[in-house]
């Protein structure tokens, strides 16, 4: 399996079946993550974490405290592709994350980066 990620006109191919996708909230400075997986010719999530909470971000019912951070299973999304917007703010744009390693992702100019199974 494999993740497609394309941020203008330049697409990026990963081989991979689980990613975690990692960002900081623009107004509480606390950074929230989301495990997906590629199920067949979809995205899956998995878990979610945020590590507080406040303007709009309260965890959701049912959330549990873990390691300084508050983990929950979102509703069930399989979706085809994900639109990740950016921001021109100071902050670290969206990271992606495969076996524990991170990397930042190419600030695409305010449009969104598209990510997507591979055909």
């Amino acid at each position: 399996m494999s993740l497609c990620i394309l941020t203008g006109a330049k697409i990026t191919t990963i081989a991979i079946s689980f990613f975690t996708l990692s960002w900081t909230h623009s107004v509480e400075k606390t950074e929230w993550q989301e495990d997906w997986k590629i199920n067949n010719t979809k995205l899956e999530i998995i878990e979610a974490r945020v590590q507080g909470s406040g303007a709009g971000m309260d965890p959701p019912d049912g959330s549990k405290y873990i390691n300084g951070w508050w983990t929950y299973k979102p509703k069930e999304l399989i979706i085809k592709e994900l639109f990740l917007s950016t921001s021109n703010t100071s902050l670290i744009n969206w990271k992606i994350c495969i076996n524990g390693s991170c990397e930042v992702l190419d600030n695409n100019q305010a449009n969104p980066i598209k990510i997507f199974p591979c055909d």
